[in-house]
């Protein structure tokens, strides 16, 4: 294929709600363009960027693709992107590498829940966004109310701005093409042929509706523009030429959202929408200088950097998930902003154009785990020229990397390039430390892209290996799934001795699970992780713990008396030492503070470790021959074991702080859910037609909500969570947990 450069080049990334057909729409595209001989499915795996199996198998997107059309000599780069609100992180992680956002909407359902979302993360990386009404071919387009119900639901959702820049033409067949507003001429297709348009004219039916858009559409171009403004009150128009430009600035600035109509599943107006983005949308060179870090500290102040975000906590630790305080090291680099302070480097902040004049800086977006090519590399030219077999700087890791084999995606298919210009998307195989998020270049020219920030995990299941060899294997593939898709989270809790593997919820777990099995021939059983309850003292305690062993020649004997107290929530343990004039020997007061610590570890009620209290002891006798530092430990946990039965002991359990977003007609049903899950709603937002629910609920309530959630909302809730405190289980449900515990050790001990 040719080489394009900046101002040639289109990446648009293509979001939406689930089923809003924005795998099969590129498929039509990508066939419109005839790029592909037939027009690929999604129900059979030929469309271009539906190539994962498991995303085959369930219907449904789940991680990014990219794909690439040429149209009449431009490359529009077409970023796919999940619209199941679980897999939403993807879908905001497409922003960066993009300079438009495609922004479907079903026009049977209009603006559902996830289109609203991922217009906010197009906000959030002011990209321009074009609105495309989809599955314009159903029956039931606009609800059955046609096009006004559908331009109402938008205006009410993103205001005025958002303006028709084609009408449908419908009629008995169906959709069955577009009137441009702009040139003022009718595109006529033929159903589920090539998405190849014949010009004609407009419809004497659809006449006099055009003319009126046509109006509206000038008129909302010219706010804002007085030479526009002077022009179409002297002449009552504006010229097309100057339109076009005029429509051109106003998209790339945000100020007007277009509004098309397609339907991929027959391919009509694709051709056009091709046409439409080659014309009005902003080239890769167009967009802004980009913001990234520059090094400005000498050698001398690094110690410095690195104590000071230490010191502020800057490693990425999990302990929100599940109380689980460390993660193992199978992250293996995947912390970009752990790795940043590590290097030592502070940082600030510079623009960098995108264009070929600057160094050569590529940033990687995304990466593939392909068992067939090993890890494969997406990347956005930042500025300069990229080209196969160039030697390239990770500024992120510190080492070096060799650009073989230069390559444009075609969903899975890699189609070499001898070299790509500043704005290009493309991708590389097989490099050895480079991973998402990381920015490489030009030696001596080092600059780093903030990445997205990583999202945190809000669901975690327990999953154990199904045999020996899958044990083995097990570490090594999950490795590969989290360079791939960084929402995962694999660690194990040291205090059940459970591997963890958290996501977005259950069904992206049971994906990943899938995918285990699939691609890397590992079966794992997956359950719901144990609930870290903990056991504490709400009185104080006083008791005496004797050991005394007599078996000829030296025995054993240990004395101790111990106070023990309540400490407020989260404090932990504490140890104090009140004894005086030598009852216990200095040396042996340690081996008590030990026994007490690994009772208290073991448990009282139930074998959850006892926490926030404090252990004192006061008083205690020894023996000259037969004390020694085990007798002594004895000692303190008999003593603890005794005092634990006058202290008042109950169970804690994990509080997790929520945060519910959904639809605000299904606020209603989930509040009544939260409550018959013991939860407190600490607040109520609202964000548009979205109600935002926080809320403070037991851990042990929230293991299997994501499915509830998914029935209560029809899919269009979501919610995240993260580790609050811990608090005292209610009596009732303390019985239960109670007996469950005592039928495991009665049943172990048979």
């Amino acid at each position: 294929m040719r080489t394009y450069l900046g101002s040639e080049i289109r990446n648009v990334a293509v979001i939406g709600h689930a089923h809003s057909g924005k795998t099969t729409l590129i498929a039509a595209l990508l066939h419109a363009a005839k790029m592909t001989s037939t027009q690929g499915r999604v129900a059979d795996g030929t469309a271009a960027t539906a190539y994962d199996e498991e995303e085959v198998a369930r219907g449904t997107t789940m991680q990014n693709a990219v794909a690439f059309a040429e149209w009449q000599g431009v490359k529009v780069n077409l970023v796919d992107t999940p619209g199941f609100h679980m897999f939403s992180h993807e879908a905001r992680s497409a922003m960066l590498p993009v300079e438009a956002a495609l922004v479907l909407v079903n026009a049977q359902c209009g603006v559902e829940a996830v289109t609203e979302r991922v217009w906010s993360y197009a906000a959030e990386y002011n990209l321009p966004r074009i609105v495309v009404l989809n599955q314009m071919d159903s029956p039931r387009a606009g609800g059955g109310q046609g096009l006004s119900a559908l331009m109402e639901d938008l205006h009410e959702r993103w205001g005025r701005t958002c303006v028709p820049v084609q009408l449908p033409i419908t009629g008995p067949e169906g959709f069955t093409g577009v009137v441009d507003l702009v040139t003022m001429q009718a595109f006529f297709y033929q159903p589920g042929g090539q998405g190849a348009g014949k010009i004609g004219e407009v419809p004497s039916g659809m006449l006099a509706s055009a003319r009126a858009a046509h109006e509206a559409l000038v008129e909302l171009v010219a706010e804002g523009k007085d030479e526009l403004m002077e022009e179409f009150f002297e002449q009552g128009t504006i010229p097309e030429q100057h339109l076009i430009t005029a429509l051109h600035e106003a998209i790339r600035e945000d100020r007007i959202f277009p509004v098309l109509f397609t339907s991929g599943q027959t391919n009509v107006a694709t051709d056009h929408l091709l046409d439409f983005l080659k014309v009005y949308a902003p080239t890769a060179t167009e967009r802004a200088a980009i913001a990234v870090s520059d090094p400005v500290v000498e050698t001398a102040d690094v110690m410095q950097s690195v104590a000071v975000s230490g010191a502020n906590g800057s490693s990425n630790g999990h302990g929100g998930d599940f109380g689980v305080e460390k993660e193992t090291s199978m992250s293996n680099g995947l912390e970009h902003s752990e790795s940043r302070h590590l290097s030592g480097i502070d940082t600030g902040i510079v623009l960098r154009a995108v264009t070929d004049s600057e160094p050569a800086a590529l940033f990687v977006y995304k990466t593939m785990a392909d068992p067939f090519t090993g890890r494969v590399s997406f990347f956005k030219v930042v500025s300069g020229v990229v080209r196969t077999d160039a030697v390239v700087e990770n500024y992120t890791r510190k080492g070096q990397e060799r650009l073989s084999h230069l390559s444009v995606m075609q969903g899975r298919k890699a189609v070499e390039v001898a070299e790509l210009h500043a704005g290009d998307l493309g991708a590389v195989a097989k490099l050895r430390e480079t991973f998402t998020g990381d920015t490489l270049g030009q030696k001596g020219a080092e600059i780093r892209v903030e990445s997205v920030p990583r999202p945190e995990a809000s669901m975690t299941y327990a999953i154990e290996p199904k045999t020996r060899a899958d044990e083995d294997k097990l570490a090594g593939a999950l490795h590969k799934v989290m360079e791939e898709d960084q929402m995962v989270r694999f660690f194990r809790d040291a205090e059940t001795n459970e591997f963890l593997v958290a996501g977005a919820g259950q069904q992206h777990i049971e994906a990943i699970v899938a995918r285990l099995k699939r691609r890397y021939h590992t079966e794992v059983t997956l359950k719901s992780p144990k609930v870290p309850y903990r056991e504490t003292i709400r009185g104080k305690a006083e008791a005496q713990g004797r050991h005394k062993k007599q078996s000829g020649g030296h025995g054993q004997y240990g004395d101790c008396k111990i106070r023990l107290e309540p400490l407020p929530r989260g404090a932990g343990f504490q140890f104090g030492n009140e004894i005086f004039g030598g009852s216990i020997p200095r040396q042996y007061v340690p081996a008590v503070e030990k026994g007490i610590l690994e009772t208290a570890l073991r448990g009282f009620l139930a074998g959850y470790p006892v926490v926030d209290f404090k252990a004192t002891v006061y008083d205690g006798s020894y023996h000259d021959v037969d004390s020694n530092e085990l007798s002594f430990k004895v000692a303190g946990r008999m003593a603890f074991r005794k005092a634990m039965e006058q202290a008042r002991p109950c169970l804690l359990e994990p509080v997790m702080r929520v945060e519910i977003e959904a639809p605000e007609e299904f606020a209603g049903a989930l509040m009544g859910d939260l409550n018959g899950r013991r939860g407190r709603v600490q607040g109520m937002n609202a964000r548009g037609k979205t109600t935002v629910i926080e809320a403070e609920v037991p851990m042990a309530e929230m293991l299997s909500y994501g499915a509830t959630l998914t029935s209560l909302t029809q899919g269009r809730g979501s919610f995240r969570m993260e580790m609050k405190h811990y608090d005292v289980v209610p009596p009732a449900v303390a019985e239960k947990i109670l007996a469950s515990a005592k039928r495991v050790v009665v049943e172990d001990e048979e």
